[in-house]
C-alpha cells in the first residue's frame, strides 16, 4: 500500500481535532525523517511510541524496528491505527495515558528499548519526569518538545533557563538536541516552536548520593524558591536545625548565601551528602 501522509490521513477520515488533547500532527516529512535518524531506531529495538497520532511516524518506525508500541490516548485515533497499520505484525496499540501505564508490563523482558514521543506540550514535562524517575530500562528518549523546555533540558548552571528539570535529565541522562521544528511542521500550528530532543540514559547516575529522595528534595526546594538563598530554602525543608544546618553547609564547601540555580550537579551532590551525614 502506497504510504499516506498525515494530512491526507486526516482528510480520508474527517478527524477532528481535539484542542482538550493538545494535538498538534506533524506534517514535515523532513522533520519525521530526521526523529527517525536521529533516534537511531535499528532492527534490534523495540520502540514505545507515546502519542502516535494517526500513524505516520509509526509507520516508518515499524520499518526500522523489531516491534513497536504505540500508546494513544484518544479513543478517536484507536480505530485509525489499528486500521492503516493491520499489515504489520509487529505493531502493538495500547488504548492508554501514558502517565498512568507501568512501562514495565509493555517492557517485559524486551532489550534495547528506544522511547518516541510526540506529545502535547502540557504532558511532556510530566512524561519525561515519569520515564526517568520510576527507573525504566531505556536506552533513549527521543522527544518533541516546546522549545523553551528543551532549552532548560540543556541548560547549564547560572542562568534563568537551568532548574529541577535540568537537574532531573542531567542527574539521569546525556542531551542531544536534533533538530528545531517551526510551527509550520504541524497541523493545526502551534503557537512556539518546537525542538527535538534525544536523551540517552546513562549506565549509571551522573553524581553518586546517599540519599537520592534527599538529593532530589533538596533540588526541588532550592529551585521553587530559587530567588531566596540556599539557607533559606534549605531551611524550609525543617530537616535540621540553623546551627547543624550552618555545619552541613561548611562540609560541603558551599556558601549559604548562594542560590540553587548556581549549583553544579556535583555541588547538590555534595550538599546532599553533608547534609544526610548531619541529619
Amino acid at each position: 500500500m502506497e504510504k499516506l501522509i498525515t494530512k491526507e490521513l486526516v482528510k480520508k477520515y474527517n478527524f477532528k481535532f481535539n484542542k482538550n488533547l493538545g494535538q498538534n500532527f506533524l506534517i514535515d516529512n523532513n522533520v519525521l525523517d530526521n526523529i527517525i535518524e536521529g533516534s537511531e531506531v535499528s532492527k534490534d529495538d523495540f520502540v514505545i511510541e507515546i502519542g502516535p497520532g494517526v500513524g505516520t511516524l509509526t509507520r516508518e518506525l515499524l520499518n526500522k524496528a523489531k516491534k513497536v508500541c504505540a500508546v494513544e490516548l484518544d479513543s478517536e485515533l484507536i480505530p485509525i491505527l489499528q486500521n492503516e497499520l493491520k499489515e504489520f505484525d509487529n505493531f502493538q496499540l495500547i488504548h492508554k495515558d501514558a502517565l498512568k501505564i507501568d512501562f514495565n508490563e509493555i517492557i517485559g523482558d524486551e532489550k534495547h528499548i528506544k522511547v518516541i514521543a510526540n506529545l502535547p506540550y502540557y504532558v511532556t514535562t510530566p512524561i519525561i519526569a515519569k520515564i526517568l524517575n520510576e527507573g525504566y530500562n531505556f536506552d533513549s528518549l527521543t522527544i518533541m518538545i516546546q522549545k523553551e523546555v528543551a532549552e532548560r533540558i540543556d541548560s547549564e548552571p547560572d542562568c534563568k533557563e537551568y532548574g529541577a528539570l535540568s537537574v532531573l535529565v542531567q542527574y539521569y541522562c546525556d542531551t542531544k538536541i536534533i533538530m528545531n521544528v517551526p510551527p509550520s511542521a504541524f497541523i493545526p500550528q502551534p503557537k512556539v516552536n518546537s525542538i527535538v530532543i534525544r536523551l540517552d540514559k546513562l549506565d549509571k547516575p551522573r553524581v553518586e548520593v546517599k540519599d537520592k529522595q534527599l538529593f532530589f528534595k533538596i533540588v526541588r526546594q532550592s529551585f521553587n524558591m530559587r530567588r531566596k538563598t540556599l539557607r533559606n530554602a534549605i531551611k524550609s525543608l525543617k530537616v535540621m536545625d540553623l546551627e547543624t544546618m550552618e555545619k552541613a553547609f561548611n562540609d560541603a564547601g558551599i556558601d549559604p548565601r548562594r542560590r540553587g540555580e548556581t549549583l553544579s550537579l556535583q555541588e547538590f551532590a555534595n550538599l546532599t551528602d553533608s547534609i544526610y551525614k548531619f541529619i
